[in-house]
């Protein structure tokens, strides 16, 4: 007969250190690691698609202009982004999981205070502090997620990371508009604080402790005075290109200042004893692909968004909530293809999977094309068209990602992942700025040969959505081309 396991209180441990040396010693202690990090990165794309949504009612709300409110959404953008890369680094310094935490707690915290904010600036204030939380997480997670998964872990745990992030983009339209339809806009920050309190306390009990490593030559401060506003200019540039026009004064005047603020930070980093950003990473080519990779995928992902948006409602007449559910069937197959994505790495190379993720994308974007937004559209046609470029990116994003990864300098796990989270954040702003863009000038187009307003007369819209999918296709043969090119540089991948 087994004899019982010691208690903590009869072998002098304290009872919270016995239980979490408990979970460590299971066997499936590194996907524990794995679901916590999942959590972190549920909650910032859950949050990220569900205040897109609530922007027309924060505008009334607010008795303000649109183009104003929408600072709301890129408040979190810009501080996630400029924030991102010098927390890569401090991560290091201080511990990645007492930072994570911090992340998680600040997030939450800051979740609460956006649902109790007064006024429209208290409420773009919270963001800031709420994309800072959201930086150290997207400082952390990827990180965690690979030491603890391991190389041959590393493929699947992935997979369920990026599933996390489709999930959290397809709950948002769809939850968002229940609360919005029945508590009013604070609810869709309220919703993400019990999710936090738990991945705080099941973090603390399961992520495993690290230990600091100080660097000799401290932080590079310069480098992230220089770092942080370039981010933020080329970062509000993009989310505001088609609004402003790309040629206008404000836009050519932040694109510069951020071209030359980018350039001086390279130059820094290039003699810094301490760089906050080590260029041995980018000196790996496969490495630098996969990050670009990485942004393309995302621009591909939130210009579809954007461009079927219009499509749904604008094209198509659709009330909001029924677009919002016929567009979750991109997350929704996303979320279900990238895990097994990663379970398929053993027998296929991430180069092959990647390449025919990308073929199912482009396959359904000329399906889309082609029939489901002929001016007789097919519902169910559309649908399935939807899922399968859903299902396409997941099998692009999940082997990427860890193929990006297995490319990264040893030692520079950290930074990478950074790099990766900072890539998604870029790729979005790209996505929507260049669909906006084409849109824009489609719909322009197509208004002065057909003398109709295409804005709320349905098959013009249609129209000028079918004639901005070469957008995406270009985005998709960019991103091919660059897989291909890996693939050529590191077959093993």
């Amino acid at each position: 007969m087994t004899e019982p396991q010691a208690s903590g209180a009869a072998t002098g441990k304290n009872p919270i250190t016995a239980l979490r040396e408990r979970i460590a010693a299971r066997p499936n202690y590194p996907w524990y690691v794995v679901a916590v990090t999942c959590v972190g990165s549920f909650m910032g794309q859950f949050d990220a698609s569900v205040v897109q949504l609530a922007l027309p009612d924060l505008a009334v709300r607010f008795e303000t202009r649109e183009t104003v409110v929408s600072w709301v959404a890129l408040a979190y953008v810009v501080a996630f982004s400029a924030a991102l890369p010098p927390f890569g680094r401090l991560c290091e310094m201080f511990g990645r999981k007492r930072l994570y935490l911090l992340g998680m707690t600040i997030f939450l915290v800051t979740s609460a205070l956006c649902g109790m904010a007064g006024s429209l600036g208290e409420l773009i204030a919270f963001r800031v502090v709420q994309g800072v939380g959201a930086a150290l997480l997207g400082a952390n997670s990827i990180a965690i997620l690979v030491h603890a998964a391991g190389n041959e872990r590393r493929p699947r745990a992935m997979g369920y990371f990026s599933a996390a992030q489709a999930v959290g983009v397809s709950l948002g339209p769809i939850v968002g508009g229940l609360l919005l339809g029945s508590f009013g806009w604070p609810a869709i920050f309220w919703v993400t604080v019990p999710v936090g309190i738990v991945g705080v306390a099941v973090g603390w009990l399961v992520l495993p402790d690290d230990s600091p490593s100080p660097r000799e030559n401290g932080f590079d401060w310069l480098g992230m005075v220089l770092l942080g506003p370039a981010i933020v200019a080329l970062v509000v540039v993009l989310n505001h290109a088609a609004d402003w026009g790309i040629a206008s004064a404000p836009s050519l005047s932040l694109l510069v200042a951020g071209v030359a603020l980018l350039a001086l930070f390279i130059w820094r980093e290039r003699g810094a004893k301490a760089p906050m950003i080590d260029l041995k990473l980018f000196g790996s080519r496969p490495f630098s692909l996969g990050v670009f990779a990485v942004m393309l995928s995302f621009a591909l992902l939130y210009g579809m968004f954007y461009l079927m948006s219009y499509a749904l409602i604008r094209g198509l007449h659709e009330p909001p909530t029924r677009a919002g559910l016929r567009m979750s069937a991109i997350p929704i197959a996303l979320g279900i293809a990238a895990p097994i994505a990663g379970m398929l790495v053993k027998r296929y190379t991430t180069a092959t999977l990647s390449l025919f993720g990308m073929a199912l994308s482009t396959t359904a974007l000329l399906t889309l094309s082609l029939i489901a937004l002929e001016p007789v559209p097919s519902r169910a046609i559309g649908m399935v068209a939807l899922a399968v470029f859903g299902a396409g990116l997941g099998f692009f994003m999940a082997p990427n990602n860890s193929a990006t990864m297995g490319t990264a300098p040893k030692g520079l796990s950290g930074e990478a992942g950074a790099m990766l989270n900072l890539a998604r954040m870029l790729g979005v702003s790209l996505g929507v700025a260049s669909a906006a863009s084409m849109l824009r000038f489609q719909t322009a187009r197509i208004s002065a040969e057909t003398q109709t307003d295409v804005f709320f007369y349905g098959h013009p819209m249609l129209g000028a959505v079918e004639s901005s999918f070469g957008l995406m296709f270009g985005i998709a043969l960019v991103a091919t081309v660059a897989t291909l090119i890996r693939r050529r540089l590191a077959p093993e991948a």
